[in-house]
């Protein structure tokens, strides 16, 4: 990934995603191993585990990245839990355990996972749609296949069911539709596609839908349908920073540095983190060295 390509992507993560959007190798010092499906141990652990990669292994690979008294916390807080448990008790204690992961285990998957399960038996809109964008915002920096899969159908199963509370939300349909498109969970490429197209034939304006189709367009190379995309996105909200930083990045793919140079001053107004800001006006420097 280029330089422009890396602030473009910063900027989803930072402004999309939050704390866990940063590569979680990278922010957590921990890559999971691959997986071999027959050595993976399978539990139905609610029935949502994917056959071929087991929660049980990840926990296992997670581990070995904590101190004896992190571990035997852990299992403390695992062995209190009873599928005889009323569902109270398991949101209680799959919380706990999200919390645990998140603020002194560091590592993600383990943390989004049981949030997902805290959701799932809850089952609220705004929980079930908030797990199943940890896992939908952490596939754009996911770059072990079988954990993307993995993750994306967690993302597809906690929207599913918030679309069955609420059938009528857009942008969880949005969510589906680029959890599709980010996770590579269907045969085919369009169904995700179709999913936004269907919010944005309803609602020209849905800027999300806008932005999620012009992210796909820049994925696959069609950087004019993605700078549309983009510009129909700053035309309703002048002051969106993904959709300003992303024609930034479309332009200078196609060569066109002066408009590059154009959104990315644009932008410097826009950004309240001071690393992402150094940054941009770094990339400048640099454009205007070889104007």
């Amino acid at each position: 990934m280029g330089r422009a390509q890396w602030i473009t992507a910063g900027i989803v993560l930072y402004v999309s995603i939050g704390l866990f959007a940063l590569t979680h190798d990278q922010f957590f010092g921990y890559h999971p191993k691959v997986i071999n499906p027959s050595s993976s141990t399978k539990d139905d652990h609610e029935g949502h585990d994917h056959a071929e990669f087991s929660i049980d292994t990840i926990l296992h690979h997670a581990k070995e990245n904590l101190s004896p008294e992190k571990v035997s916390r852990l299992n403390f807080l695992e062995k209190s839990i009873s599928r005889g448990d009323i569902s109270s008790q398991k949101i209680h204690l799959y919380h706990q355990l999200a919390q645990y992961w998140r603020d002194t285990g560091r590592i993600f998957e383990p943390y989004a996972w049981y949030s997902g399960e805290a959701a799932r038996l809850e089952n609220s809109e705004n929980s079930l749609t908030f797990a199943a964008h940890l896992f939908l915002d952490n596939l754009r920096s996911e770059n072990n296949q079988e954990l993307k899969h993995w993750k994306a159908l967690q993302s597809k199963d906690l929207f599913e069911r918030s679309l069955k509370l609420n059938p009528d939300n857009d942008s969880v349909k949005v969510s589906l539709g680029a959890t599709y498109l980010l996770g590579g969970i269907s045969d085919n490429p369009m169904e995700g596609i179709l999913m936004i197209r269907k919010v944005i034939e309803k609602d020209s304006n849905h800027v999300y839908a806008q932005l999620t189709l012009g992210e796909a367009s820049m994925i696959s190379g069609q950087l004019d349908k993605a700078a549309q995309r983009f510009q129909k996105v700053v035309s309703i909200d002048p002051t969106n920073l993904q959709a300003t930083l992303s024609l930034a990045d479309v332009y200078e793919r196609q060569k066109e540095k002066n408009n590059a140079l154009a959104w990315y001053r644009k932008s410097l107004p826009l950004i309240k983190i001071p690393e992402l800001r150094k940054e941009v006006e770094n990339r400048i420097n640099e454009l205007n060295k070889t104007k």
